[in-house]
């Protein structure tokens, strides 16, 4: 019996995967504790596991033995402790708890889980104190970077994992792979085929549609009207276009939609030249460009009305004008949709805040994904109950962990290290996720790209 604890739990994704790998080996595992602090993921939890994790682990003191620790643990800011403290201080961090009860009770392995800026936060020297301090506990470690849509789900999901093993040094025949940088990449690189590479099994999104779907998620009338005003009545044109006000390229804008009010053709160009010439770094080095004078302004716009068209803008909100110096006014929060994924190719990454503002157009119906397609986008199987709460879901999955990765990650280190005392040979041959069956395949990454510099 491998008895194991579930930190930082959310959902339950981390435990999840863990539990399937290790039945694909004929391994018994008991949950003996788990910590979560957000109470609506407790709920979900409670659902699926049939216990509550509401625990706030900072004051968690005494355990029940374990052989193994899962840690989605949050990735804060270390910059603050390592000014006031010095290098390799982690006292104040959540990573900290990790670590504590990890030297406490040495458990035989464990696997944490977070995001991908993680190993370049503070110039890479927080990930370098984490590596550093769970050596010095005694653990053989090794990490990945992995993209979910190299294991059979549709998303574009970069995170690092980090595994360590007690009583022996650890092997992995996975290896880093942090996929195609974008949804369109994605497409291009799935379209080529090579004699030499390994065969992927790849799900898109039209994979895990639901075919039917309640009215409430389709987009309102008013809001697929102004669509239809920029691309016409074939709401297919809307596949992988992002609504947004600060970006141009495949974007559609509040002045296009009408958010604010109905604008020229002229003010529609007008707009678009700004926002793609304020991004210039002759006008400043601003992520999302800067505001520019009259004079700037004219450098790319030769017209003579531009007094007249931003002054309109100005008045219909689209425009702020402050010391001089115009801005666009972002309308992002008021769109129904902000991304329409593209049916043939993968989801954006999935977050707390942007999760319940995904879009797909379905048989000519453009809507919001369902809850259940959410979570289908983070490989939770069908089985896996969701509460009766769109809200929360769509937040729980942002936060989610793809639970395929976990699979496979755990899969090799079971595979290729003796931790608990088993073989590949006492592995079940046949064994299938649930319901919509999106497999866990750890031969998906190439063996030719390197590993990370440990």
């Amino acid at each position: 019996m491998i008895k194991f604890i579930d930190l930082f739990a959310g959902t339950g994704g981390i435990r999840l995967g863990f539990e399937q790998a290790c039945k694909k080996f004929n391994l018994k595992t008991e949950c003996v504790f788990s910590s979560e602090i957000d109470k609506n993921a407790c709920a979900s939890y409670e659902m699926n596991f049939g216990h509550n994790p509401y625990s706030d682990v900072t004051k968690v003191e005494e355990l029940p033995a374990f052989d193994f620790m899962l840690a989605g643990f949050p990735c804060q800011s270390f910059s603050y402790a390592g000014k006031r403290r010095g290098f390799g201080e982690t006292r104040g961090t959540l990573f900290f708890e990790v670590e504590r009860l990890l030297a406490k009770y040495k458990p035989k392995g464990f696997l944490l889980e977070n995001v991908r800026g993680l190993t370049t936060h503070d110039e890479g020297r927080t990930f370098e104190t984490i590596i550093h301090n769970l050596k010095n506990l005694g653990y053989s470690i090794n990490y990945l970077l992995l993209n979910s849509s190299n294991f059979g789900v549709p998303q574009n999901r970069v995170r690092i994992y980090i595994l360590g093993t007690l009583e022996e040094p650890i092997k992995m025949k996975l290896y880093s792979d942090v996929g195609a940088s974008d949804s369109h990449k994605f497409k291009e690189q799935n379209g080529q085929t090579s004699l030499f590479s390994e065969p992927k099994t790849i799900r898109v999104v039209k994979d895990i549609l639901e075919k039917e779907f309640p009215e409430k998620y389709e987009c309102t009338k008013d809001f697929v009207n102004k669509l239809k005003n920029v691309v016409g009545e074939d709401l297919s044109k809307l596949h992988g276009y992002r609504l947004i006000d600060y970006r141009g390229g495949q974007a559609i804008h509040s002045w296009e939609l009408g958010i604010k009010g109905k604008c020229t053709k002229a003010e529609i160009e007008f707009l678009n030249l700004l926002i793609g010439n304020r991004r210039k770094k002759t006008f400043g080095t601003h992520q999302d460009g800067k505001s520019l004078t009259i004079e700037q302004i004219k450098t790319f716009y030769k017209k003579n009305d531009l007094d007249t068209i931003l002054s309109s803008l100005v008045n219909k909100g689209y425009l702020s004008a402050y010391e001089d110096k115009y801005n666009p006014v972002a309308g992002n929060m008021s769109f129904e949709v902000f991304k329409f994924l593209d049916p043939e190719s993968i989801s954006i990454t999935l977050t707390a805040s942007d999760t319940n503002r995904l879009g797909i157009v379905q048989n000519g119906r453009a809507r919001k994904m369902t809850p259940r397609e959410c979570a289908r986008l983070q490989g939770f199987p069908d089985t896996y109950k969701l509460l009766d709460n769109d809200n929360a879901v769509y937040k729980q999955m942002g936060n989610a962990v793809s639970v395929p990765v976990i699979e496979a990650v755990i899969t090799d280190l079971i595979e290729n290290n003796n931790i608990f005392k088993t073989t590949k040979a006492n592995a079940s041959k046949s064994h299938t996720l649930a319901s919509h069956t999106i497999p866990t395949l750890d031969q998906n990454l190439p063996k030719s790209v390197p590993s990370l510099t440990h």
